[in-house]
């Protein structure tokens, strides 16, 4: 099924948005999750994209979150953007993942140098615009682009088909890789509504199901010189970016946690009975019921410092490239490392986290109306995006060999 971009555009495209402090944008946060969080688990068992919560998301101004105050923006640091995810998270994980491009996007065009191009970005992103793209191919082995844009007159045309398309059915702004008549790996990034642009609805995973993580048809789109890029950038942001991508991800496993917590609590106190053969008359009473909420709590606590502290350690990392350090390479080498330690640990209490939750009731904890599978379904999702056994490995040889070269090249995906 194809997205129409066309839903809701005309009451979110406002010219000239006043961007708001970074205190006035925390401030909306609490509502816009009642918001986002009230019909999740029923749009996750009816699959209905949540367009509803990327209008609320731009009213807010909160993709503009890491636009620096120097470039008219609310200057939130990197452990803001993170607690963002985590938090969007706990009320819908699709929509948190589905941020995944934009900041990306956001965090590349800060730290690159000053030109028109950039002021251009900027603009946008801080009057609510939202970026995402593919750069995946169907049916083609990794890193081989079959996208082709090709020289007709005057302009150009664009064809192919991606995949991975995350968050596409809900931009303003597609970035594509093609390959030109030469042969040479360029990039586009044009408007989401422009004709031959497909968004299709099919992606078919067993979680995060409203991501938009399908495919894209790309027939014959009309492309401008002007919107055609070639793919260069400077090499510490792109580690610095493919770690805090990393991140992200993370980031949604720990508010599924937060979320699972909160399921728990919420079930046991209004739901729940007491076990057949309990000494205690209620659910919450019971010493069994009392002991999984609490290793529940406590797996959220530990995943929550753990994105936290790893965050910082990226707080560090984007002011090092902010300022030229000359210690910039050492320090995205310990943000890496940092990154892929939590990821092995966070994984492991999420799951856990999910699996458990079923222990505070009897048979009727199964409800489909509960939908409480989809925690497990949507954390499971979320951790194949980065190979737990590969980061294990990688830090191993760290610690072992010194071995930085993984790091350094941004293999640990």
């Amino acid at each position: 099924m194809a997205v129409n971009h066309s839903i809701d555009n005309d009451s979110i495209h406002r010219q000239h948005r006043s961007v708001p402090a970074l205190d006035t944008l925390r401030g909306r946060i609490p509502q816009l999750l009642k918001d986002i969080a009230r019909d999740a688990s029923r749009r996750d068992l009816q699959r209905e994209l949540p367009f509803e919560a990327f209008a609320l998301i731009r009213q807010a101004g909160l993709g503009a979150l890491r636009i620096p105050r120097e470039l008219g923006g609310p200057g939130g640091s990197v452990s803001d953007y993170i607690e963002l995810i985590a938090s969007l998270a706990s009320a819908d994980p699709n929509v948190a993942h589905a941020l995944r491009s934009h900041f990306n996007f956001s965090e590349a065009v800060i730290h690159s140098p000053d030109s028109a191009e950039k002021r251009d970005y900027v603009a946008k992103t801080l009057d609510g615009k939202l970026f995402a793209g593919a750069h995946t191919e169907v049916g083609a082995p990794l890193g081989t682009i079959l996208t082709r844009l090709t020289r007709v007159g005057d302009g150009y045309r664009l064809n192919g088909r991606k995949w991975y398309a995350t968050g596409s059915a809900y931009a303003d702004f597609l970035s594509f890789s093609a390959t030109d008549d030469d042969g040479k790996l360029i990039s586009v990034l044009l408007p989401a509504d422009r004709e031959g642009i497909q968004v299709l609805d099919d992606w078919d995973g067993m979680g995060q199901r409203l991501t938009a993580s399908g495919g894209v048809h790309l027939d014959n789109v009309e492309v401008h010189a002007s919107e055609i890029k070639t793919r260069s950038h400077n090499a510490e942001v792109g580690r610095h970016c493919s770690t805090l991508r990393q991140l992200h991800l993370a980031a949604c496993a720990a508010g599924v946690v937060r979320n699972i917590r909160e399921d728990a609590v919420d079930y046991v106190r209004k739901q729940a009975r007491a076990a057949m053969h309990s000494p205690a008359d209620i659910a919450r009473d019971d010493q069994f019921v009392q002991q999984v909420v609490g290793e529940i709590s406590a797996n959220a606590y530990a995943v929550d410092a753990l994105i936290a502290t790893t965050a910082a350690m990226l707080d560090q990392s984007a002011q090092a490239l902010t300022v030229g350090s000359a210690t910039v390479d050492q320090q995205l080498i310990t943000a890496s490392i940092s990154n892929a330690q939590m990821q092995v640990v966070v994984a492991k209490l999420a799951l856990r986290a999910a699996e458990v939750l079923f222990e505070v009731g009897g048979g009727s904890a199964t409800s489909r109306k509960y939908n409480f599978d989809r925690h497990w379904r949507n954390i499971r999702t979320v951790l194949n995006h980065n190979p737990l056994l590969h980061k294990a490995r990688v830090v191993g040889d760290f610690y072992l060999n010194e071995n930085t070269t993984h790091l350094r090249e941004g293999l640990v995906f």
